[in-house]
């Protein structure tokens, strides 16, 4: 299922604290791999992780990783930007 998902912008929900937000460009059994993304702590805002990222739906994600690995063991959920209810 997730091979479907690449190429395309994603919110990946992880177990940490964190939200990634970015293009999936790769998947293999341990990391997903996606490119101009937004890694958002969130514990560096006052906002929940849903509206960090509606927000960033609203106003377009603020990119701060070129490219970034991300452990598979740690994703909660991913999905395709397009398939959020605020979208």
């Amino acid at each position: 299922m997730l091979q479907q998902m690449v190429g395309q912008v994603v919110v990946v929900d992880l177990s940490s604290p964190y939200v990634c937000l970015g293009t999936l460009v790769g998947i293999d059994e341990l990391h997903l791999e996606l490119r101009d993304a937004d890694l958002h702590d969130l514990r560096d805002t006052r906002t929940t992780r849903e509206n960090y990222v509606v927000a960033a739906l609203a106003t377009g994600i603020k990119r701060n990783r070129k490219r970034v690995l991300i452990a598979r063991r740690e994703v909660v959920a991913v999905t395709l930007i397009s398939d959020l209810a605020d979208a």
